[in-house]
């Protein structure tokens, strides 16, 4: 839905939530360095996963260029020490992060690209300094491994990088409005802070003489005149490298696979080359197996290698269900659930042939599950990356593996035969992710297969005895996650047991964050309404669940500290100053309002999440709770400006090229703007702004499609979206209330077709933003509720609903001997308003008491006192 970091990096600190290093040390690997005395006359600061040394009273230049030294967790420790020696010697300010662990997550196949390598970071003060510093520690570092980092210029062929960028934290507006980290041009203007996979001089700054051998031969050394592959686009990044199509020279389609040297390591510290290679000897070993693509050449250009293979028809099997899957539309019935689940279980029949020919030669795929399957319009099938394929007697030794198809504790052919049984579950019931978390769920859903798609009971036993986990998987399920949760239909126990599992999750000794959300609060400040501690205040407070005054001291204090200039309602500090408000601290909130001021007026996203539409409608409600008109008129120089760009029809970020579709929906598309005009009429009474809402709504409308089902859903490029972020549910909400000022044909004809999106039974994921969670709340806010005795769902609740409600089970987990929910991906618990419990907990608060209002300016104002 929006961008976000792999999860990979965020999976090894902790076993039950997204997490990042930085509190490393109690685990052993911490550098010396770290925890160590500091020399004289220099101070030692922490960044996260970054410790900062710097001499005492030091000023650091605003930019310049900056040093970085690339390495792995093996020789990290020397590395660091290497490189400290030498900057206290010299004087120069430097940073390295903080564990061998935190190297080990950076390290990680899909660890984020930019940040690859990156172990120390050296900030001279001029050209004269940058030039001693190399040339001193290259000797020093010469043969020290470390992989190329691919925003720098290497200096020799050692691990020391260099580029021109920021040495202090600051911030301009990026091509939407949206505060990036900026240089200084020479002229005093900001102008983002680049930080592509590439080396990128900014155009007013000249590469030194010294430097100028350095980047002539990475030029030449990128060139090779007997590569006979044009590449024709990107189908797949990590960071160990690319998945492109290409043509040779004779025109033949082909699929190139590129391995970077030292980067991409899996879990037993193996290097994107290192796999390449037994990825080729896998092909070799497997040739003329139908369903196995042939293996056309292994080439090397420069330091990088490249796998030719054949480019094989279809798409993957993950695409197949997505377009394929019953139980994710509204129209679903037993006859098409049984034709499905032949057709499904036919496909997988299929795929164990194939994996059986691949066992015939000696080999273990050691990597099946979806995304590595193809399958064509004839139901044929294919297996392709072969990067754990490995001879049986060396089957011990994998490093990586798909969550919810690993098989822990299993060696050999026993490896596939696993991941074959997860995907004979996962083709009917494709929550085996959850086996992460659980490691008994898999089994335990068997019996909803069945059940579900009519099969005869005990059909599916052979697949239950291969997916119940060994004793010694059990033995490691972290002890916060054993302990049985409340179970049953009481709603009212349910939910308080979803606000105690958030309580119970709180870490107020940290400074990083206070509750455990997606990872994208590390991106931040831990604060936000989205993904931050606001929004889960936020929502304890609006579901009942109370006020917490030693949690609301924490975001108090933190946001006093917070220099993150970020305006967005849900990403930045409008949203903080709400809840604030919210909770009486008036002071504090308008002060975050004054320190974002002036990123407003450079903002161009209109979007609810980020830009003029969150930001005008946290105006509107300040310059009601105030009387301040200041707010006011700032909210209608947004309206003005957000209004110009609904007659366009078009703003930055809403629709996207290619297969990426539009972000049509409340949060992202044209909806978050229709919110903000609906509330200015009713706020002036002036109809030109009910005019501009129903404009953007049709605006939105414009980037649905219909599904088979009859359903309307925002056009994504590769499906169709429901959901309350990006989709139709968020899209309903609007319209319904646009639609009680304002007769409309259009919006009268579509709202039934949207809130059909909301109904499907099967939703991958559990949360509030993107998930059933939301749908759930929408359904509940159209359709209206009953709530019977003793808090059960009285009988009078619309169908829909309820079934929302019995089905949130399907994602529940115990936390503590509480109830709460795994956030996005599936592979840890969030407490976080848009990717877990607290989102859920709001949309119980929706079905269950009729809230309206479960998210900020969903429910109308209150009428103005006489």
């Amino acid at each position: 839905m929006n961008s976000r970091p792999p999860a990979e990096a965020y999976c090894q600190a902790d076993p039950v939530f997204y997490d990042t290093g930085s509190r490393a040390g109690t685990d052993g690997t911490a550098f010396t360095q770290t925890h160590g005395p500091v020399p004289d006359g220099w101070e030692r600061r922490d960044r996260g996963v970054w410790v900062v040394y710097l001499p005492t009273g030091h000023t650091m230049p605003p930019q310049g260029w900056k040093i970085h030294i690339s390495g792995l967790p093996d020789n990290a420790q020397r590395v660091v020490d290497i490189a400290t020696a030498h900057c206290v010697r010299l004087g120069v300010p430097f940073k390295f992060l903080r564990s061998r662990s935190v190297v080990s997550a950076h390290s990680l196949k899909y660890a984020p690209r930019s940040a690859s390598g990156k172990l120390v970071t050296i900030y001279p003060e001029d050209e004269t300094q940058l030039r001693r510093v190399l040339e001193d520690l290259a000797p020093a570092l010469d043969g020290e491994p470390g992989p190329y980092i691919l925003t720098d210029l290497r200096w020799g062929n050692g691990p020391l990088h260099v580029r021109y960028g920021g040495f202090v934290t600051r911030y301009c507006p990026d091509e939407h409005g949206n505060p990036v980290p900026a240089i200084e041009r020479p002229d005093g203007v900001l102008v983002p802070d680049r930080r592509r996979p590439v080396f990128d001089l900014p155009d007013w700054v000249a590469l030194p003489e010294f430097l100028e051998p350095h980047l002539a031969a990475r030029q030449s050394a990128g060139q090779a005149a007997d590569f006979p592959y044009t590449v024709e686009r990107a189908l797949h990044f990590s960071n160990g490298g690319g998945v492109y199509a290409a043509r040779h020279t004779d025109g033949r389609p082909v699929v190139l696979k590129e391995a970077r040297p030292h980067a991409g390591l899996d879990g037993a510290g193996t290097d994107a080359v290192a796999r390449l290679h037994r990825e080729a000897r896998a092909m070799r070993l497997l040739a003329g197996i139908p369903g196995v693509p042939e293996l056309y050449g292994h080439h090397q250009v420069w330091e990088h290698h490249f796998l030719a293979v054949e480019h094989m028809p279809g798409d993957t099997l993950q695409a197949w269900l997505a377009r394929n899957y019953p139980l994710t539309r509204a129209d679903a019935d037993d006859d098409r659930l049984a034709a499905y689940a032949r057709r499904a279980l036919a496909l997988v029949d299929r795929i164990e042939q194939l994996v059986d020919a691949v066992h015939a030669r000696g080999v273990v795929f050691g990597d099946l599950h979806p995304a590595n399957i193809l399958v064509d319009d004839e139901d044929r099938v294919f297996l392709v990356d072969f990067e754990l394929a490995v001879p049986v007697a060396d089957a011990d030794r994998l490093g990586l593996g798909h969550p919810g198809f690993m098989a822990r504790g299993k060696t050999g052919f026993a490896i596939d035969r696993h991941a074959l049984a997860a995907l004979r579950l996962w083709v009917l019931f494709p929550l085996t992710h959850l086996s992460e978390l659980d490691p008994a769920r898999p089994a335990r859903q068997v019996a909803e297969a069945e059940r579900r798609f009519g099969l005869e009971p005990g059909s599916l036993d052979a697949v239950r005895r291969e997916l119940e986990p060994l004793p010694a998987t059990l033995e490691k399920v972290p002890a916060a996650l054993r302990e049985p949760a409340p179970a049953g239909q009481d709603w009212e126990v349910l939910r308080k047991s979803v606000a105690q599992a958030i309580l119970l999750s709180a870490t107020p000794e940290r400074t990083d964050r206070l509750f455990p959300g997606d990872v994208r609060q590390f991106h931040t400040d831990g604060l936000n309404m989205a993904y931050g501690a606001a929004g889960v205040l936020w929502a304890l407070h609006t579901s009942g669940a109370g006020r917490h005054r030693d949690l609301e001291r924490w975001l108090l204090d933190a946001a006093a500290r917070s220099t993150d200039p970020r305006p967005g309602f849900y990403s930045g500090r409008h949203g903080i100053a709400h809840v604030l408000e919210e909770f009486g601290h008036r002071d504090a909130a308008l002060r975050l309002l004054d320190g974002c001021a002036d990123t407003v007026p450079g903002m161009r996203d209109v979007s609810l999440f980020h830009g003029m539409a969150g930001i005008g409608l946290n105006l509107l409600h300040f310059a009601r709770r105030t009387g301040d008109t200041r707010h006011r008129r700032a909210a209608l120089e947004l309206a003005r400006r957000t209004a110009d760009a609904v007659r366009a029809g078009t703003a930055p970020g809403i629709v996207r090229g290619g297969d990426q579709g539009a972000r049509a929906g409340l949060l992202r598309g044209w909806s978050g703007p229709a919110l903000f005009f609906l509330r200015l009429y009713e706020d002036t009474g002036d109809s030109a702004h009910l005019d501009l809402a129903v404009t953007a709504l049709h605006h939105d409308l414009d980037l649905c499609e219909q599904g088979a089902d009859g359903s309307l859903q925002a056009d994504a490029g590769y499906r169709l979206l429901p959901y309350l972020e990006v989709g139709g549910a968020g899209i309903a909400l609007v319209a319904d209330q646009v639609l009680a000022h304002r007769a409309d044909p259009r919006l009268s004809e579509a709202l039934p077709a949207l809130a059909r999106g909301a109904e499907p039974e099967f939703v991958i994921e559990p949360h509030l933003f993107a998930g059933r969670a939301g749908l759930l709340a929408t359904l509940a806010s159209l359709r209206g509720r009953r709530r019977g005795a003793e808090g059960t769902v009285g009988e009078g609740i619309d169908p829909a609903v309820a079934r929302h409600l019995a089905r949130l089970h399907w994602h529940a987990m115990s936390y503590r001997g509480h109830i709460a929910f795994p956030g996005e991906q599936l592979r840890r618990l969030s407490m976080d308003l848009a990717t877990g419990s607290a989102g859920i907990l709001l949309a119980l608060s929706a079905a269950l008491d009729g809230n309206r209002g479960f998210l900020p300016f969903l429910a109308p104002p209150p009428a103005p006192r006489a």
